[in-house]
């Protein structure tokens, strides 16, 4: 049996696709056949991005500028471009909320966590459901954290918040798996991001340590010995929105060198 990794005929939606790993999933979709609609707030970056799509595939690629913190805006933005630019492919992405320990957490902190990565979840995909049903094909796919799994000191609310995450995914995954519709996660170790440096440089500053040692450290806490290129991840998302991965939904998929010591 052949691997039947094809997206010729899909449509994909991909958040926080100006940079980073947002960006390395849109051009493996697009590498994968797939038309993709980039989305993210710097309208600059997206343009380029949806431009340099087009000319390395030959197939009309689009940008959508949109600010997850705003729930309302979203879900009036994205049921009005949905509904007549259907997707079968729902790629959930967004920066994390700003580290620091939980106890000195603010309330609103973890409120504004929850309205950009819950709470717009749940918004984009009620928007893009009545495209994956009509298509007989769907891919909601979350790009979250290995927090999931075990707690990453420093990042209270970010833990918290990617932890509902994983559980609301969870869920609408055994709702959704009756209509073909598959829901995973997939959860990025150490990658080399931009947010991996910010964590790196704030890490430095309060040990009092160069950012070249916090980095090593980290890099000889996973097994690999190194950290994650954003294209790594993007291959794990390309495969679980592949006709191939049909029969994988509810799984949180920890791509992360190893790190991770649990099962």
């Amino acid at each position: 049996m052949s691997l039947d990794i094809d997206l010729s005929d899909r449509h994909a939606l991909v958040c926080g696709a100006s940079r980073g790993i947002g960006r390395a999933c849109a051009e493996a979709l697009a590498a994968l056949g797939a038309t993709v609609t980039v989305v993210a707030r710097d309208q600059a970056r997206l343009r380029a991005l949806a431009e340099s799509l087009c000319e390395q595939t030959g197939k009309p690629h689009q940008w959508l500028a949109a600010d997850f913190s705003n729930p309302d805006k979203v879900k009036e933005q994205f049921s009005a471009f949905l509904e007549t630019h259907p997707v079968q492919i729902l790629i959930n992405n967004a920066g994390g909320p700003p580290p620091g320990p939980i106890v000195d957490s603010e309330p609103e902190a973890f409120l504004d966590g929850m309205r950009c990565h819950l709470v717009s979840n749940q918004l984009l995909v009620q928007a893009a459901l009545p495209g994956m049903r009509a298509a007989g094909y769907g891919r909601v796919i979350n790009i979250i954290s290995t927090s999931v799994y075990e707690p990453i000191p420093g990042l209270g609310v970010s833990n918290t918040v990617r932890a509902a995450v994983a559980a609301w995914a969870k869920t609408l995954s055994a709702e959704l798996a009756p209509e073909a519709i598959t829901v995973n996660n997939v959860l990025p170790g150490f990658t080399a991001t931009d947010r991996l440096d910010s964590l790196i440089r704030g890490r430095a500053e309060k040990a009092g340590k160069s950012q070249a040692e916090i980095a090593d450290a980290m890099r000889a806490a996973v097994p690999m010995g190194r950290f994650a290129d954003a294209g790594e991840i993007a291959a794990a998302v390309a495969f679980l929105a592949s006709p191939a991965a049909g029969y994988i939904t509810g799984v949180s998929l920890a791509v992360d060198g190893g790190r991770l010591k649990s099962l």
